[in-house]
């Protein structure tokens, strides 16, 4: 393993943990990462083999059959993975969100019910705040669920971008019901929504229509999901009470938002090393491209970015372990990740000058997944936004 992104103070189980994973993307996902990307094939065998390693229990307490590792553990692993080809951190970061939120917000009957088999990988979760139109906004959700005389629920609406919208069996769904609360906030609820693995009527009242095309991000499927006349139950309500929602989703954000930054250090520490390889074989003027002090003045940028980057990802997560807030740190960090990410990315770009260009070259799959990073968990001006009054809260002038 490289000397950019190590990292300090983990236990020996750690070290291992990810050390299995590092030797796993160097096996079985690099090797054929941009041949599955261009074709946008689901890969299923590189999901079994992280089903195997315990990844997707890797969270989820022992006594669920998990492995009990922390959110630190996690992103570290997601890190490596999203350095060998990032969608497939994408397959298992949903998943994780909504164990998460069961871990942290479930009843206990939800928690028996669904952990077990999210730990083996046999459920598989999504989650949807987003609709058509409402990007951000998560008060202006319109997708709304109706409680009847007899107690259940009717939802109808539409919901936009669920990552494993079709690969997924468990939707964890934010929607407005009417609580009588003061707040819009106060009117919102989870719903946990079991469905078939596919496309088309997944469930009696569920329609996911199809995968979105994407111009990166290929390989995992990104749908929507129609709610016309579905019928559930209250016992589907993440922690059996209505009027949460909100702030179940927020707190999974939260930790959602580590993942993006982790991702973002994947792709940006591999295109440095692609970077630094090519300027080693690479001859102009009579030397190797890396012996021109310009080349040479860009890639000591480019790791240092790499560096930095990996350092404020791991604080947001240790400080999510300790069980403290950490949406101003989880912000920067997916915000600073997100932003040295693309500009390493265009650095290597550069460097591969017209090769860089070529579909044949790796760097050309990492260009377009960067472009992800700046978007997914919420723009950086909404990071900058989440910062900013946090701040002001922190620093407020005393009179």
């Amino acid at each position: 393993m490289s000397r950019l992104c190590s990292t300090e103070g983990l236990t020996d189980d750690q070290s291992e943990i990810v050390a299995a994973v590092h030797d796993y993307v160097e096996k079985k996902i690099l090797p054929v990462a941009t041949e599955l990307e261009h074709a946008d094939e689901y890969p299923q065998q590189i999901v079994d083999g992280l089903k195997e390693l315990g990844i997707f229990g890797l969270t989820i307490p022992e006594e669920y059959g998990g492995l009990g590792e922390s959110l630190l553990t996690y992103a570290l692993c997601v890190e490596e993975i999203a350095r060998g080809w990032m969608s497939v951190s994408g397959v298992i970061n949903t998943h994780f969100i909504v164990a998460y939120m069961l871990m942290r917000h479930g009843t206990e009957e939800q928690k028996k019910k669904y952990l077990p088999k999210m730990a083996t990988g046999e459920v598989r979760g999504s989650f949807s705040m987003s609709e058509p139109g409402l990007g951000s906004d998560v008060a202006a959700t319109k997708t709304k669920a109706v409680k009847g005389e007899d107690g259940n629920y009717t939802i109808n609406g539409q919901k936009m971008w669920l990552t494993n919208g079709g690969t997924s069996n468990l939707i964890a769904v934010l929607v407005r019901t009417n609580e009588g609360a003061d707040s819009v906030y106060k009117n919102m609820t989870t719903f946990l929504v079991e469905k078939e693995v596919g496309f088309g009527e997944t469930a009696p009242g569920l329609t996911i229509p199809g995968k979105i095309d994407k111009m990166g991000y290929k390989g995992v499927d990104t749908t929507e999901a129609v709610f016309d006349g579905y019928r559930t139950t209250a016992d589907q309500i993440l922690g059996g009470a209505p009027g949460n929602g909100f702030y179940h989703m927020m707190d999974g954000v939260e930790v959602g938002r580590v993942n993006v930054a982790a991702r973002a250090c994947g792709i940006a520490l591999r295109a440095f090393e692609l970077a630094i390889s090519y300027a080693q074989q690479r001859e102009t003027f009579g030397k190797k491209i890396a012996d021109h002090q310009a080349i040479l003045f860009r890639l000591a940028e480019m790791a240092t970015k790499v560096e930095t980057a990996h350092a404020m990802m791991t604080k947001a997560a240790r400080l999510k372990d300790k069980g403290e807030r950490n949406d101003v740190e989880s912000g920067m960090a997916k915000m600073l990740a997100a932003e040295y990410c693309n500009e390493v990315v265009q650095d290597s770009f550069r460097i591969h000058g017209g090769y860089g260009y070529s579909k044949e070259y790796e760097i050309e799959r990492l260009y377009r997944e960067a472009a992800f990073m700046l978007i997914g968990e919420g723009t950086s001006d909404i990071q900058k936004m989440i910062i900013g009054r946090a701040l002001l809260k922190d620093y407020q002038l005393r009179s």
